[in-house]
C-alpha cells in the first residue's frame, strides 16, 4: 500500500515538473513583424535612418543604430544591445513599437560624454527576445 502511494505521489511531482518545463521553454510569442534592415552611423536624418554610416568611430561620437521592421502586429519589442569587444554589455534598451505594415523604422543611440574607449564594439538588435540581427563597429 506505501508502495503505491508512493509510486503516485512520485508520478504526480515528474508530471508536474515536466509541465512547468515544458511551458518554461516556450519561445516568445510569434508576430507578423520581421527586421529587415540593420545600419550603424554617427547621425540620423528626420525619417531615423542613418543619415551617415560607417563603422568606423571617433571616441566622441554618438553611436546609432537604425532598424527597420516589416509587417504589421498589435504589438513588438525591439531591444539593441551594445556591447564592448570583450563581452561586456555596455547599454540596453527597449523600444515597444506597433507596426503597421512596411518599413517601420526605430532608432537607437548611444552615447559617452567622457569618450569610448578605443576597440571593437558589437550592436545585437533583438525582436521580442529572439536575435534578428548584429552590427559590429570599432573606435579608433
Amino acid at each position: 500500500m506505501k508502495t503505491l502511494q508512493s509510486t503516485r505521489v512520485l508520478v504526480g511531482l515528474l508530471l508536474a515538473a515536466a509541465s512547468f518545463g515544458c511551458s518554461a521553454s516556450k519561445p516568445p510569442a510569434q508576430t507578423g513583424v520581421k527586421v529587415t534592415h540593420i545600419d550603424v552611423g554617427r547621425s540620423v536624418t528626420a525619417d531615423k535612418t542613418i543619415a551617415e554610416k560607417t563603422d568606423s568611430f571617433r571616441p566622441a561620437d554618438t553611436f546609432y543604430v537604425s532598424v527597420e521592421t516589416d509587417g504589421s502586429g498589435p504589438s513588438a519589442t525591439l531591444t539593441a544591445r551594445w556591447t564592448y569587444q570583450d563581452g561586456q554589455v555596455v547599454d540596453e534598451s527597449r523600444q515597444d513599437i506597433a507596426p503597421t505594415g512596411r518599413a517601420t523604422v526605430t532608432e537607437f543611440h548611444l552615447s559617452k560624454p567622457d569618450g569610448w574607449p578605443a576597440g571593437g564594439y558589437k550592436v545585437e538588435v533583438l525582436l521580442n527576445g529572439a536575435s534578428a540581427g548584429t552590427r559590429e563597429f570599432k573606435v579608433t
